[in-house]
Parts: structure tokens; sequence; C-alpha cells
């Protein structure tokens, strides 16, 4: 009996000694203190049951995105701000990429608090758009067909900010990375980045560098005011194909709208957004970064331009000059002319939720 008693002894104190040693080496405690966050008033707490489709997202995808974001260098500004503590304490608990989409979702429910945005005027439904990557026919030098340069920001000192598209061609303030044709650039600095089908067959990708800070004009509103209305009206498609078909018309618009945007070749071939980090399809979406810090995980509530329900948990991890306000994205659909199609017709309302880092316990186990 006394043998008995020492082993039961004994097992209890190895496993005291187990959870001691356990609790010493387990990374995933959280040993934060207090909260920084900065959360405005017009932000509304809400339980993850007032997430429409919340339990039907494979949310995998966005922790995926989510690992990228934790890789960036955020930059903790706007008026959304998380605790950089937590967000950090957070980034060092991810679950391994084979967890199951049930333990993904337990995760981000333990770690982030749902807040409903409601915009400054009290609404809850704002606008949801689209941009993607597209592919463009380019050559390395100029000629008849690629008669635009797509430049890299200059580097002998001269100024761009503020200075015209038109005066920035013609004085090529910039060094000429490719060439392309003057409509197929127009759009890939509209897209903020674009991938090229070189003439031998190379494959290059472009993404943003910089941007001359000039008000963007919409080429549509320009053929309108014209009276010019393409055969198959002012859908992007049908404006592009008409001004490939009218190339002096093309360049008089072109570089009427004053701002330009320039780009940077970037190996590997990835998509990369304002944060810093690749972009994921579908699952990355440009917010407003004078209002959010880019990084946080946002979940939508919106529809396609197919009419299909769209609710999902994205990260932000862009932006864009039309991109702005409370209730504001623009969806990430990927690269060439598939992500075109979805992206080109999307434009649509719908609800927006922010997922902020929150503290949380744990529960001592009771002896």
């Amino acid at each position: 009996m006394a043998k008995l008693t020492i082993k039961v002894m004994m097992r209890a104190m190895m496993a005291m000694l187990g959870m001691v040693m356990l609790a010493s080496c387990d990374m995933s405690t959280p040993r934060h203190q207090g909260d920084n966050s900065v959360i405005p008033s017009n932000l509304r707490m809400v339980s993850y049951n007032q997430l429409p489709g919340w339990r039907d997202d494979d949310v995998r995808y966005a922790l995926q995105a989510f690992r990228n974001s934790c890789r960036a260098r955020i930059q903790y500004t706007g008026r959304v701000i998380p605790d950089r503590a937590l967000f950090e304490e957070k980034c060092r608990t991810l679950p391994s990429a084979s967890a199951d989409v049930a333990t993904v979702r337990a995760w981000f429910e333990s770690n982030f608090q749902p807040y409903q945005v409601i915009d400054e005027n009290g609404g809850v439904r704002g606008l949801y758009t689209g941009y993607y990557s597209p592919i463009i026919p380019a050559c390395r030098t100029k000629t008849a067909q690629c008669n635009e340069p797509l430049m890299a920001v200059p580097t002998d000192g001269r100024n761009y900010k503020g200075v015209p598209k038109k005066t920035i061609i013609e004085q090529q303030i910039g060094r000429p990375l490719y060439w392309a044709n003057i409509v197929d650039v127009q759009n890939i600095q509209i897209q903020g980045s674009g991938m090229l089908e070189l003439d031998d067959g190379t494959m290059v990708k472009l993404n943003f560098a910089a941007v001359n800070d000039m008000p963007f004009k919409s080429i549509g509103e320009q053929l309108r005011a014209r009276g010019i209305r393409p055969p198959n009206g002012y859908s992007a498609d049908a404006v592009w194909q008409y001004l490939k078909q009218n190339p002096a018309l093309a360049k008089d618009v072109i570089y009427n709208n004053p701002r330009y945007v320039y780009f940077y070749e970037s190996v590997p071939p990835d998509v990369i957004g304002k944060l810093g980090t690749p972009l994921s399809k579908i699952r990355s979406i440009a917010m407003d970064d004078d209002i959010y810090t880019l990084g946080l995980p946002v979940y939508i509530d919106t529809s396609l331009s197919d009419g299909r329900a769209f609710r999902r948990l994205m990260i932000a991890q862009d932006t864009g000059s039309a991109i702005r306000g409370w209730i504001r994205a623009d969806i990430f659909f990927g690269k060439g002319d598939e992500a075109y199609q979805f992206a080109h017709g999307q434009h649509s309302q719908g609800r927006m939720y922010i997922l902020m880092p929150k503290e949380y316990t744990y529960v001592k186990p009771t002896m």
C-alpha cells in the first residue's frame, strides 16, 4: 500500500514538473499586458455569430494571406490601429499550414474580436470594386506597336511629383524598362501592376513603384464628355478596344489624364501590394490606409458581378488612390483574363467587419 502511495505521489510530482516545464517553454502563452489599440466609436463590437456566412468560409486561405502580413513591416498608422505587441503576439502563434479549417477558425475566434464598420453618416454598407494584374504584350525597345514606355522612378534627381503625365513622357522623366501599346500601358497603370509577355516569349512582372501625385481623370468620362460612345458601350473592355482602333484619340485622352505610375521589375513574379507582401487571389483587398493599418483581417459581406454572395475573410494588404472611405475596398482577383472577367464588372454594395487582435487569458488547471 505504501509503495502504491509513493508511486502515486511520484506520478503527481512528475506531472506537475511537466506542466511547469511546458509552461516555461510554451511560446504561445500570451505575455502582453494592456491593449493600446485605437478603435474609433464607429466600430461596433459584434460576435462571430453576427458575421453572415462565417461558418461557411474556408478561412485556411485567409490564414495563408495573413501569414504574409506577419512577415511585413507593418506601419501602425491610420485611425484604426491594432496594438503592436498584441498583433506580433498573434503572428507568433499562427496555426500550422496543415491545420484543418475548424482549427484555423477557432484560432481566429480566440485571437481576434470582430467589429462592424459604420461610416461617418451612420451607414453600414459601402462599395466593393475589383482589380487584377493584366498580362499584356510588350517589347524591350520602342516599335510601331510598342509605342509607350513603362518607366522606373528617375534616378537622376529630376522631380516627378506634381508633374503631369504628358510632361513625364515627353521629357522622359524616368528610365524606360519596357515598351507596350499606349492603351495597355494605361490599363496596367490603373491596375497598379501587370505581367508583360515580351516578343521573345519571356514573362516579366512589373509592380507599383511610385506615383506622381496628380489626380486621375477617367478615360471613359472623357469620351462621354466629348460625345463619343464606343460601339459596345463604356465598359473598360469596350473603351480599350475602341481606343486601340483610334490611336490618335487614345493618345489625346490618355495624356489628358495627368496621373502617372512608375514600376519596378519583380523577381519572383508576384503581385506586391502596398504592404510589401505578395497579394493572394480573392483573399487580399485594397483599403484606405489613411483609416486602416494595413495587415489586418477584414470580413466582407458583398456579392460578385454575377450576383453570387461573396462572404469571406480577407486581409488588407494594398491601397489605391480611388479606395477612400470607411466601408470601401478593392478585391484582388488575381492575374490574367479570368481574373479580368471578375474584376472589371465588380461593383457592389456590402458590409464590412474589422478583426482586431484581442487579449485573452489562460485558466490555470485546478489541483
